[in-house]
């Protein structure tokens, strides 16, 4: 949905001192800068639309702090989700947060350099001086970019990035998303300062001191400075988990369950929702026996004894929207099977088309208003002919279309167009918001203003304007 814009260059910084000085430098030259983590985004965020330099922050790997008695841990931009809990075995705790399913267009462990498709070859020096910077240091792999940029979809996502995006994923029902599981951010501004977001070396749990800039910086998307560091929340590992699977005779009866389930109150993980259209895609790639029906993915956490006071609540809700009888699955390995078949519906979708493009939507509505914008989003699928299954984490009103079309066909695109700004307005209407964990990016900049007004987006551009006045930090993104 978003064409390609490479960079002019591509830099490896991997110290904060390095990104220190390259930002300033840029400054001075007035030279746009777009951070990069993994490359998982899905709103072309790392799209340099203005050309310039892009930081690929992947090399700064580093896990600075773990602090195992206050529950948190300090991570650098290369490290990424997958990472940070294989560091964290043994530990009792994990870090819960995840953008699994729609995780991404770019491959696992792939810097900047391999998303691009960029041949190495000049020094740092060579290449600045070929746009008119020149810097006193040349100790950072550097080169220029070719216009390919290939897709890859299932990448394990950068914390840092996730945090920059506000992303979210199915854990969020129960643990939040990235915002409130960062405590506090070490960012390079645009001139090359360094800022703590909560002061340097602090990490409380809770805090009322002064403007909250933590959260100002979570979902920034890369427009006001790079996260170079981040101070996460753990959380203890469950004792028990148990997951089961359930069909419904309608989208309706699906999502009027989910809604019943957090109405009274029951501690569940992760509630994901697959339309018929997708689960049959997900049990024909999965190879797994699904009816082809709305379906529900349900996990539970807790102890062994509470456990079981939880599925039987859950049991008699489905009951009582006339779903499927359960199987619970506790066994590691069942567990993982049920997931990896949702975790693939990204690839599922796709091939109900194959060598078509995919493009994720991505709303968020009060519960409340769920079923209602849940069912009239199905029919207006069905209006317009469109190829789009739907899945998400219904648990917080968050749900996607995988809209599945032929790029090289004008009058199907425009459908696509048509239908994902119907959907967003559709959102907003219901009191919702555009993008509930992807971001805005390039593609939902007129979905913002309407959703903010001009006053909020006006205070924005203040924002913006006092942090960036030059207008260089990943410029063309959010407004």
């Amino acid at each position: 949905m978003h064409p390609c814009a490479p960079p002019d260059v591509v830099v490896w910084p991997q110290a904060v001192g390095q990104v220190q000085e390259l930002a300033a430098l840029c400054h001075r030259c007035r030279v746009p800068m777009v951070p990069f983590g993994t490359g998982t985004g899905l709103e072309g965020g790392v799209n340099a639309v203005q050309g310039g330099v892009c930081f690929d922050l992947s090399r700064m790997d580093a896990i600075a702090e773990l602090s195992l008695e206050d529950f948190s841990v300090t991570v650098e931009p290369g490290v990424t989700r997958k990472a940070l809990n294989k560091h964290l075995r043994g530990t009792g705790l994990w870090f819960p947060v995840g953008t699994v399913g729609m995780r991404g267009v770019i491959g696992l462990g792939m810097t900047a350099l391999e998303v691009l498709g960029i041949p190495v070859g000049l020094g740092m020096v060579g290449v600045l001086g070929m746009i008119g910077v020149h810097v006193g240091v040349d100790t950072i792999p550097i080169c220029l970019p070719c216009p390919s940029l290939l897709a890859d979809p299932g990448a394990d996502a950068s914390l840092c990035g996730m945090a920059a995006t506000g992303a979210s994923g199915t854990n969020a029902v129960r643990y939040g998303t990235m915002r409130p599981n960062v405590l506090n951010l070490r960012v390079v501004l645009p001139d090359g300062r360094l800022l703590h977001t909560a002061g340097p070396g602090r990490q409380p749990r809770k805090r009322a001191a002064g403007y909250d800039l933590t959260s100002l910086f979570v979902g920034s998307e890369g427009t006001l400075g790079f996260l170079t560091q981040a101070t996460l929340r753990l959380h203890p590992l469950p004792e028990a988990t148990a997951v089961t699977v359930a069909s419904f005779p309608s989208v309706g009866a699906a999502v009027a369950c989910t809604v019943q389930v957090l109405q009274a109150a029951v501690p569940v993980a992760r509630i994901e929702f697959l339309d018929e259209v997708m689960a049959d895609a997900c049990g024909h790639f999965s190879r797994m026996e699904l009816p082809v029906a709305a379906t529900l993915l349900l996990e539970l956490h807790g102890s062994r004894h509470s456990l079981a006071e939880q599925q039987q609540q859950m049991e008699e809700i489905v009951r009582q929207n006339s779903g499927s009888s359960l199987a619970w699955a506790e066994g590691l390995e069942e567990r993982e099977q049920l997931w990896s078949m949702r975790h693939n519906a990204w690839y599922a979708a796709l091939a109900l088309r194959p060598g078509c493009q995919g493009y994720s939507t991505d709303v968020c509505v009060p519960i409340s208003r769920l079923p209602d914008v849940v069912v009239e989003t199905k029919q207006d699928l069905q209006a317009s002919g469109l190829t789009g299954p739907m899945v998400g984490h219904v648990g917080d009103g968050n749900f996607h279309c995988i809209l599945v079309f032929n790029s090289q066909d004008p009058e199907e695109a425009q459908r696509i167009h048509a239908f994902t700004q119907r959907l967003g307005r559709r959102a907003l209407a219901a009191g919702g918001t555009c993008t509930g964990e992807h971001g805005v990016g390039l593609g939902k900049r007129a979905l913002l203003q309407e959703e903010l007004g001009q006053e909020g987006l006006d205070t924005l551009r203040s924002i913006k304007a006092a942090l960036d006045p030059h207008n260089l930090m990943n410029p063309g993104k959010v407004l």
